[in-house]
């Protein structure tokens, strides 16, 4: 199912001309430098198409013959590749000895490799025997005179070819595609394609997925039989499973397009590369990467816009009512060695998907200082989730899970709340968050399916975590009040005892309290403070030993809330 849905977001795309998308046996690749010859094959100069500064240089995007698939062999592609299959020259400084003479006595089949090509598949044309008589003739020290010379050579980047006078590549020439498409006849139908149920020659090896974040930089699998163990009845690589040349082309062509830098239909969730799409072209398909995505520095409102839009579509239709009923896709890839997993495949409808992740955002609703985000990406959910919150750190099972329970409409994975406490119990300097809040309250509503906790302070809350979490807010507002410019309160030092074991802990602070709320100037703010500690206390007997983990998150729920109320309160009375 998979396969085919790529395959129809590839035959969509295919359609529109204005798409982009390469026609089959064709892809789109970046060539960093051009080589210009004359009608005779002389070397005129070599164009740098690259933009951007230092390592961030990116080559123009060509329409090139599609490339073969590399393997531990000499391979070469059609008119472009690397510059030591075109010119058979490869810088192997600081490479160890054996691997230098390897990769340096493998440079002439390479260059005998990318010529044989050219000799045997096009026609003989005063521009093919031009490039070929350049291809022969050209030396090393004629091309150390060019200043882009020391680039090619240190990084080995894609070169092709033009002649003088031209805009496009020698490939994208109608001499070329005129005789690439003759090629087309001599295929044979002899099998029926997994994909299509059609006629079709069957591709024995499926071309290189690239993009997918922490695989091989040459591309990986998703459809691949390199071990007898993986073969049945004799069959060989990819005839096990028999996916025509056509729609293995169209598979990959659409994967690698929706993988790409410069696609927008594409996230990082944890450790998968998350690409999505719709069955036709919709608005939803557009606005869901801004939904889950960081905003960029530059438009940080861009995000904020479309969540709007889409809690907004329950009253105004948007989504629901203009493509509600069209299929939308969701697949989440993961590095495995030399393949590809499938770390998670949703497909489903427009309507759906939209419902569930208007509730995910309603569900982290809370109350929070201004300058906090409106709505918090998945990207920033997660990495407070992460050791030093940072992204390499994300553990990547509760990556998936939490972005299926999004999509699902599901109660969020228990992970995601142990993983969430672990970081408020680590983190000392600024342990609940509004983020982490967010988090454990849209947790614990979506597993109890009802609104245990709201979201702002709950003064009925009956829970005693929740309760006592509002207690330690207190006891540390009183710490703060009577020791003004307090490095460190009781945040630090007992947070975690508080929230696991509260009775080792609150006796100790509460006969504390006495004696900071005794240091106060303003003895009628010492008088509240009291009367907020009675009505919280009225409401249990006593401390428990252990709070589970439930009560520990309602308990940072308590804690953050209270803090929070505390905040608004000062800030009234200024007004």
């Amino acid at each position: 199912m998979i396969l085919q849905a790529l395959k129809g977001y590839y035959d969509r795309k295919a359609a529109d001309p204005a798409s982009g998308i390469a026609p089959d046996g064709w892809e789109v690749k970046e060539i960093s430098f051009v080589v210009v010859l004359n009608e005779k094959g002389s070397l005129l100069q070599i164009e740098d198409t690259r933009e951007g500064e230092g390592i961030k240089k990116r080559g123009r995007a060509f329409l090139v013959p599609q490339g073969v698939k590399k393997t531990s062999g000499v391979a070469a592609n059609l008119l472009w590749d690397v510059a030591g299959y075109v010119f058979g020259i490869l810088d192997v400084e600081g490479l160890k000895e054996e691997d230098k003479k390897r990769k340096l006595s493998r440079l002439p089949d390479q260059k005998k490799a990318f010529i044989e090509r050219i000799q045997n598949e096009l026609p003989n044309t005063p521009r093919k025997k031009a490039l070929l008589a350049f291809l022969s003739a050209v030396e090393r020290a004629e091309l150390e005179k060019i200043p882009q010379w020391e680039d090619i050579y240190r990084t080995n980047p894609n070169i092709s070819f033009r002649f003088d006078g031209e805009y496009e590549l020698y490939c994208e020439t109608e001499e070329i595609k005129n005789a690439l498409a003759g090629k087309d006849s001599s295929k044979k139908y002899d099998s029926i394609c997994l994909i299509t149920g059609e006629k079709d020659q069957i591709s024995t090896l499926h071309t290189s997925i690239k993009g997918v974040w922490g695989a091989q930089s040459s591309g990986a699998n998703i459809v691949s039989f390199n071990k007898d163990a993986f073969r049945s009845f004799g069959k060989e690589q990819g005839k096990n499973a028999p996916v025509g040349e056509a729609a293995m082309f169209a598979y990959t062509t659409a994967l690698n397009t929706l993988l790409s830098r410069d696609s927008r239909q594409r996230i990082q969730i944890g450790d998968a590369s998350t690409v999505f799409w719709s069955a036709n072209k919709t608005q939803f398909e557009e606005d869901f990467a801004y939904i889950f995505s960081e905003p960029a520095k530059d438009d940080p409102d861009a995000g904020t816009e479309r969540v709007k839009n889409l809690i907004d579509s329950l009253w105004t239709g948007t989504y629901i009512e203009d493509a509600g009923k069209e299929k939308f896709y969701i697949l989440g890839l993961a590095p495995n060695a030399a393949r590809i997993s499938i770390r998670f495949w949703r497909q489903g409808t427009v309507g759906e998907f939209a419902d569930h992740i208007r509730q995910h955002f309603e569900d982290l609703k809370i109350v929070k200082p201004k300058n906090e985000p409106e709505y918090y990406s998945l990207w920033r959910l997660l990495v407070n989730t992460a050791v030093q919150d940072k992204s390499e750190n994300i553990p990547p099972n509760i990556a998936g899970d939490f972005m299926c329970s999004i999509i699902d409409g599901t109660p969020y994975p228990a992970t995601l709340l142990q993983a969430v406490l672990r970081r408020i119990r680590s983190d000392t300097e600024n342990r609940v968050k509004p983020v982490r809040a967010a988090l454990i309250k849209a947790y614990l509503n979506r597993y109890y399916k009802k609104e245990e906790i709201k979201v702002a302070l709950d003064t009925e809350q009956s829970s005693i975590g929740y309760q006592l979490g509002r207690l330690f807010a207190v006891l540390e507002k009183i710490q703060e009040e009577a020791n003004p410019g307090l490095n460190a309160t009781i945040r630090e030092r007992y947070y975690g005892a508080a929230c696991g074991a509260p009775v080792t802990v609150f006796p100790t602070l509460l006969r504390l309290k006495n004696h900071h709320i005794a240091k106060l100037e303003n003895k009628g703010r010492g008088v509240n403070l009291e009367k907020i500690i009675s009505e919280i206390m009225g409401h249990y007997n006593d401390f428990p030993s252990h709070l589970n983990l439930h009560e520990q998150g309602k308990f940072a729920i308590g804690y953050y809330h209270q803090r929070q109320d505390f905040f608004t309160a000062k800030n009234e009375e200024r007004n």
